[in-house]
């Protein structure tokens, strides 16, 4: 802390002559003098702003990792999705006109007649529990199998990590082919084998290897233990009554996210034959939604550290406001002289001011910088870019100087107010 003070000598060369810079040295002289009490008032504000800082930074990095995460989801996407609807009539319920399922031949409309400029993929869930094998070897029945489209990998946020994607002709000729994800390549095959172009059992038939998904990592650990194969194979061999698909789209520009909704929405109803005034019976989804639920749960945690900080700098300014009084006590006859040789009694109240709020100012700038390093280790964690939160700093620069004045004001106008003669004759 000595350090620190010391270091201010320099505004002593910069405007010595201006009362701004002779208020700013008379403060610190008078840190210095009451070292002790300055230190724990500076350690309180810079634990609140600390507290403060460091949270919010935290939460900064882990809204970060989540919209990060969700955009290698596909978070510029939608998806139409099923929707079941019942209408209640007093006690009884009735379905409506449409069956909730979307059918193939729904979504295969729907992909050759929107004409927006987007991409449109087709999928389907076929197994959660599904077992691959290869060989002697077999993973365990936790394997998720989807049949997907040519266009899955980019509508959904997949990336290829080895190998290639399915072609339209594969699609649409019901070929045994599939690409797998990382863990069911550690499952079934040596570390330094390639998998590609090898047959493995994929429920009930066989399939053979054209393409190994990136590895997401713990984060996303279900996308490494899922097998991809043709729509058009799932429907041939997975087949079960009024199975329902997933129509994927993604706008080549993202900022077209709403008018693709709106045009999706609409000639999906056509297709679905709803008249005007009848309720929309599918979902839109879009994955960034989820993203956005998570943010808006975490909100709590950012109120939580915002009480938290504020009561601490409550305490703070407290502490402050007593050690000022205190000083404004100690230094009565120091009052005294000064008024008599001619200081003004807005020249008192400012000089005070000035000593609270640079204890303020050093308390605020501690704390951000703790604030900063601790709560970038979640950025160290989630393994996200280091965040300077730019908004945080600067208020919590004006909150330790508003801190600074409360506290400051009242042992400011109480120096400002005492009678120079009685001030003189203080002991």
């Amino acid at each position: 802390m000595k350090t620190i003070l010391n270091n201010f000598n320099f505004i002593k060369s910069i405007k010595p002559n201006t009362v701004f810079w002779d208020n700013i040295k008379i403060s610190l002289n008078a840190i210095r003098s009451n070292l002790l009490r300055a230190i724990l008032t500076i350690a309180i504000i810079a634990f609140g702003i600390m507290a403060l800082v460091g949270i919010l930074t935290a939460i900064d990095a882990i809204k970060g990792s989540i919209n990060s995460e969700f955009s290698l989801m596909g978070a510029n996407s939608f998806a139409i999705v099923s929707r079941g609807i019942t209408v209640y009539m007093g006690n009884k319920q009735y379905r409506t006109k449409n069956y909730s399922h979307i059918s193939y031949r729904q979504a295969k409309e729907f992909k050759d007649n929107f004409k927006f400029p987007a991409k449109v993929a087709i999928s389907t869930y076929a197994t959660g529990i599904g077992t691959v094998k290869y060989k002697s070897k077999k993973s365990n029945p936790n394997v998720d199998v989807w049949g997907v489209d040519e266009n899955d990998l980019f509508t959904s946020g997949k990336e290829i990590g080895k190998g290639r994607n399915f072609t339209q002709s594969e699609i649409e000729q019901f070929r045994n082919l599939v690409i797998v994800g990382n863990d069911i390549v550690r499952a079934l095959f040596d570390k330094n084998e390639n998998p590609l172009g090898k047959e493995i059992t994929v429920g009930g038939g066989r399939y053979k290897i054209i393409g190994v998904l990136k590895e997401k990592g713990s984060s996303m650990a279900a996308q490494d233990r899922i097998c991809l194969i043709p729509v058009t194979n799932v429907r041939q061999y997975f087949s079960r009554p009024n199975r329902t698909f997933r129509i994927n789209i993604r706008p080549l520009d993202p900022n077209l996210m709403e008018a693709a909704e709106g045009e999706a929405t609409g000639l999906f109803r056509i297709i679905r034959n709803l008249d005007v005034k009848d309720e929309t019976d599918f979902n839109i989804e879009r994955s960034d939604r989820i993203a956005q639920i998570l943010i808006e749960n975490i909100k709590y945690v950012a109120i939580a550290a915002t009480i938290i900080g504020v009561i601490t700098l409550f305490g703070a300014a407290i502490g402050l406001m007593n050690i000022m009084l205190v000083s404004v006590t100690e230094r009565t006859r120091e009052i005294g002289i000064r008024k008599a040789i001619g200081a003004k009694s807005k020249t008192i109240k400012r000089q005070f001011l000035f000593e609270s709020v640079v204890i303020g100012q050093l308390g605020g700038l501690i704390g951000i910088f703790l604030g900063i390093l601790i709560g970038n280790i979640m950025s160290v964690i989630l393994k996200s870019p280091f965040i300077i939160p730019w908004h945080w700093i600067i208020g919590g620069v004006v909150l330790c100087f508003v801190v600074g004045v409360i506290s400051g004001y009242v042992p400011a106008v109480k120096a400002s107010k005492l009678d120079p003669i009685i001030a003189l004759h203080y002991e």
